[in-house]
């Protein structure tokens, strides 16, 4: 399993739009991936869920991924943040 954290800089937080691209992007991946964010988890994968953290611009948020392609995901994941949020 392999784990890391992001800052969201992004002004607007982690709205509908990048919510709906970062599940499209952990779909893309074959490993389990969860994100954390002001006291809740969610599946990746799932937009509703992620969308349930309401997570603002400067909070952090933490990603958990375990499976077979787990340090690729993490390096898809990481991308994206870096680009959407």
């Amino acid at each position: 399993m392999v784990s890391f954290e992001y800052k969201i800089t992004n002004g607007t937080g982690l709205h509908a739009r990048p919510a709906g691209m970062l599940v499209k992007t952990a779909q893309s991946c074959t490993s389990k991936i969860t994100v954390s964010g002001n006291g809740k988890s969610a599946d990746a994968t799932k937009l509703f869920a992620v969308l349930g953290l309401n997570t603002k611009s400067g909070d952090v948020i933490s990603f958990s991924i375990s499976g077979k392609d787990e340090e690729g995901a993490r390096g898809k994941i990481e991308a994206f943040c870096k680009e959407n949020l």
